[in-house]
């Protein structure tokens, strides 16, 4: 059965790096994603855990009966500057170290290249698979990555077949529902297409930017290279989750024991445990209506 897990950056504010795990099973997860934290791994630099902090994360853990179901870093592994790029290399290899002491065999990340920069981007993403890949595979580790909105691949199908061009079954990809309207709008087209290599998603919901016509969000001057989108609360949006679940059980993601489905709400800080403890039961919820 697929794991549940609760991404805890709408705690951030509220909570310690060592209370998420407590934090997580007050709300009724028995999962936690590790996302990016300025005291673990920050956004874009080096990871700032000491091995000392791993184990007290670990123990916290084990405290609250509450496991790490994936480590989520977000370093510039595609940047087409190329001191950025051989640093976030550097960063990723502690970052699976991190990952390997805490006990967990599967990251979630993204490409992190640049739109306006696309091929230039994809022969820096390719050059730091030649040296990562090799680690990865040896420490047993499955990476998996999301396309995200303004990365240099956005499109689900094209993000599947940059994945599939590294040539490892330890890489699949991330899908995230709050991108749904970036990714192409073709949810079962791409969860077929991907099918058994989709590892992690992302639940959250959003509004179609392109509706009314491309006028449903207006940015100054027309024409700007912007990408908007939300991460709401399930209903709170226009994705389709009767067909975003069918989906996952056509694939048989809902049916493993090594997939995970993370609440990924980023707009409700104020209400951030009533609103986790409402992700997870509406998630059960339609896990159950697509299993009867």
């Amino acid at each position: 059965m697929v794991r549940i897990a609760l991404d805890p950056t709408p705690f951030h504010h509220t909570n310690s790096l060592l209370e998420f795990p407590r934090v997580a099973a007050e709300c009724g997860y028995q999962w936690l994603q590790m996302t990016p934290h300025p005291d673990m791994i920050p956004f874009f630099g080096h990871p700032k855990a000491d091995d000392d902090l791993v184990q007290r994360m670990k123990k916290a853990c084990s405290a609250a009966g509450v496991g790490i179901a994936s480590v989520l870093p977000v370093l510039r592994w595609s940047g087409p500057d190329e001191d950025a790029r051989e640093s976030a290399v550097r960063y990723w290899k502690r970052v699976i170290q991190i990952t390997v002491d805490l006990g967990v065999d599967m990251i979630g990340t993204e490409f992190n290249g640049r739109p306006e920069k696309s091929e230039e981007s994809e022969r820096a993403f390719y050059r730091s698979m030649e040296e990562l890949v090799p680690i990865i595979e040896h420490e047993g580790l499955k990476v998996y990555i999301d396309p995200h909105p303004d990365d240099f691949v956005e499109n689900g199908l094209a993000a599947w077949r940059v994945i599939r061009g590294i040539n490892s079954p330890n890489f699949g990809m991330v899908y995230v529902a709050s991108h749904t309207f970036h990714m192409g709008e073709e949810p079962l087209n791409i969860m077929s297409e991907v099918g058994g290599r989709i590892g992690i998603v992302h639940v959250s919901d959003t509004m179609d930017h392109t509706g009314s016509n491309g006028l449903r969000y207006i940015t100054n001057p027309p024409g700007n290279a912007v990408r908007v989108h939300q991460h709401l609360r399930i209903g709170d949006g226009d994705v389709n989750w009767t067909e975003f679940f069918a989906g996952l059980k056509e694939i048989g993601f809902l049916d493993r024991d090594d997939t995970v489905m993370c609440s990924s709400v980023f707009a409700e800080d104020e209400t951030n445990a009533a609103t986790a403890v409402y992700q997870r039961e509406t998630m059960e919820k339609y896990i159950d209506e697509v299993n009867d």
